[in-house]
């Protein structure tokens, strides 16, 4: 397996030290140009500057994580979509040139959704959470309603159009679910809330670039048995993001990650004796003592604690990452 850390620009700072304090050897970055201040990477010269300035820093980025760049039209299926798609296979393309063979992506236009970010977890630190009466008295988006099949039409047609290029690059696409996987949030739909809507989208092509990123809190929220339907897609995940969250999908809080229902030593045995061999990282963290909650489920204290956690594990395991 390879651990890697989730990297918010290609700009170093203390962040990029701890990490290779911790041992991490592997980048995953969201690379958008209101994060990074640069082109979008459908420009090459700009993403291999990137490549470089990890590689420089002693880190491999091996994978892109969320939205690159501004997929509105594309989710929403507005015109100029045919454009983005365009620039999304360049995307592509540039990646495969690079040698970046990973991709998590999502089709939630409002993005991973919480009501809250400052629940009181273990020992005061700050969490997200999550309620479904507190998320229906928000006002809906602009263009709001969309319905969870037009979400459903809009992701055929992207697939329909990046995956060719994807496969020819050799970059594989992961999937991730909806988070949380409730039908609606502020008035937009999400198709991706079940196992068997996962299996719909994979129903849509067997090309090797087609796949999954396995997100345990999100199967967790769902309901799911996620030793079951890890085991049902293995051969087609590529990458797993850890965390673990208390409660259910109309209304949760995450965890620490020694501190939920989830058994991550058993999870990492069933990763490990499936064969997946792919990206897993820490993922949503507390804010713990002595930190600003200005970026919520991704502090550094909280993030040296789960990747300290799950290091751990692997070495017990005699897992190599």
């Amino acid at each position: 397996m390879k651990l890697a850390h989730l990297f918010f620009s290609d700009k170093p700072d203390i962040r990029w030290d701890l990490c290779s304090q911790m041992g991490i050897r592997y980048a995953v970055a969201k690379l958008a140009p209101e994060l990074t201040g640069k082109k979008p990477i459908w420009d090459f010269d700009t993403l291999k500057e990137a490549k470089d300035i990890f590689a420089s820093r002693g880190f491999d980025l091996i994978a892109l994580e969320g939205d690159q760049f501004d997929m509105t039209r594309i989710k929403l299926g507005l015109p100029g979509r045919e454009e983005d798609a365009e620039h999304y296979r360049q995307m592509l393309a540039n990646m495969g040139r690079l040698g970046i063979r990973t991709l998590c992506y999502n089709f939630m236009q409002t993005g991973w959704f919480r009501t809250h970010k400052d629940i009181k977890e273990r020992g005061g630190a700050l969490v997200t959470g999550f309620d479904s009466a507190a998320a229906a008295a928000l006002p809906p988006k602009p263009y709001a309603p969309v319905s969870a099949e037009k979400v459903w039409d809009n992701y055929r047609w992207f697939i329909s159009e990046v995956m060719p290029a994807a496969e020819a690059a050799g970059v594989r696409m992961g999937l991730h679910p909806d988070d949380p996987p409730v039908p609606s949030v502020e008035g937009v739909g999400r198709f991706f809330i079940s196992p068997e809507a996962i299996d719909m989208a994979l129903s849509l092509s067997d090309s090797p670039s087609h796949g999954l990123t396995f997100c345990q809190g999100t199967y967790r929220t769902m309901g799911a048995d996620i030793p079951a339907v890890f085991h049902r897609w293995h051969e087609r995940v590529f990458f797993v993001h850890l965390r673990d969250v208390a409660g259910n999908a109309q209304h949760f809080h995450e965890t620490f990650h020694d501190n939920g229902p989830t058994d991550m030593a058993h999870m990492l045995r069933v990763y490990r004796d499936e064969g997946f061999d792919g990206i897993i990282r820490s993922d949503h963290v507390p804010t713990m003592a002595g930190e600003d909650n200005d970026r919520p489920s991704y502090s550094m204290n909280g993030t040296l604690f789960g990747t300290g956690y799950i290091k751990g594990i692997l070495d017990a395991l005699e897992i190599d990452y």
